[in-house]
């Protein structure tokens, strides 16, 4: 029987296949946080990961931002290079890892200058395959700032990773900001067509900026979205993806309600807040705002060898 994410002990997460993921976060109803952590910056606090520091404050699902497949890196872990890299993570943590990956496109001009990546960090297939090959639980098809990113390219990168190896990971789709698009930007980022395309290539969670984080989506708008998102049975992920992740403790508590309200069943909290990661109590303020003190500190105190 599959557990909620919330109640889940590092034994379970290593048994977990793609559809009990899935199901466990749908079982939590609303509950569970992602921290998104830039591996390639130094720990905040020297000794001590950041990967470990944002699961100590409560994250779910640790999303590795910057990870590049042919250079595995995240400072701060005993093993902090190559291929054991992921599973390193686990060990440390007990939680399920994600990874962003970016489908590019050169047909656009962009606003910025526009920021090369290195092609280890590109939506390939191939990168997708050394990613679960890695133990990548979840791949974020998304894009940084300056990057060119779009929807079209996302719709063509689902469907390919879908096809190919559907089975072997859940796969997320969708842009917290512009990503450098002057078209895609604001409320004009995601609508109901893009939505239906990421889920007809084959997308399991759809992502969209939480409300009040890009200009003009509001509570009510992402709602329309995130009903949308749910007629087709996917889940629903807000992002915050625009450095609000460092803001006062009332903004972070806005969003996270608002984002409840709005239907999401998953919840991001970006990486700039500090250096690489959050403000680290703003991820135990979202978690309380969503599901409370007792569920917070359960899974702050949780141990790994559980």
């Amino acid at each position: 029987m599959v557990k909620r994410i919330l109640d889940l002990d590092t034994s379970d997460m290593y048994k977990l296949s793609k559809s009990e993921i899935i199901k466990s976060i749908k079982l939590a109803e609303g509950r569970t946080i992602v921290s998104e952590v830039l591996g390639i910056y130094p720990p905040l606090y020297g000794d001590v990961s950041n990967v470990e520091l944002v699961c100590a404050f409560g994250a779910d699902i640790i999303l590795l931002n910057y990870y590049d497949v042919n250079n595995p890196h995240v400072f701060g872990l005993p093993i902090d290079r190559g291929e054991k890299v992921i599973s390193e993570i686990k060990r440390l943590t007990g939680r399920l890892v994600a990874i962003n990956l970016e489908p590019v496109d050169l047909n656009i001009e962009l606003i910025e200058k526009r920021e090369k990546l290195a092609s280890g960090r590109l939506a390939t297939l191939e990168n997708v395959k050394k990613a679960i090959k890695h133990g990548v639980d979840i791949i974020v098809l998304t894009g940084n700032p300056k990057t060119g990113v779009t929807n079209r390219e996302i719709v063509k990168a689902v469907a390919e990773i879908k096809k190919a190896v559907g089975n072997e990971i859940v796969i997320t789709a969708g842009k917290m900001h512009g990503a450098g698009s002057e078209n895609e930007s604001g409320g004009g980022i995601i609508n109901e067509e893009i939505i239906e395309d990421f889920i007809k290539a084959g997308s399991d969670i759809i992502l969209l900026p939480a409300p009040g984080t890009v200009p003009g989506l509001t509570v009510e708008r992402a709602r329309e979205l995130i009903d949308a998102i749910h007629k087709f049975g996917v889940l629903a992920m807000t992002a915050i993806g625009t450095s609000q992740e460092g803001s006062d403790e009332n903004t972070i508590r806005t969003i996270a309600l608002n984002s409840k309200m709005a239907g999401a069943d998953m919840h991001h909290i970006g990486d700039a807040g500090v250096t690489g990661v959050a403000v680290p109590e703003n991820i135990m303020i979202y978690s309380i705002a969503i599901r409370g003190k007792r569920h917070t500190y359960r899974r702050m105190a949780r141990s790994v060898n559980r």
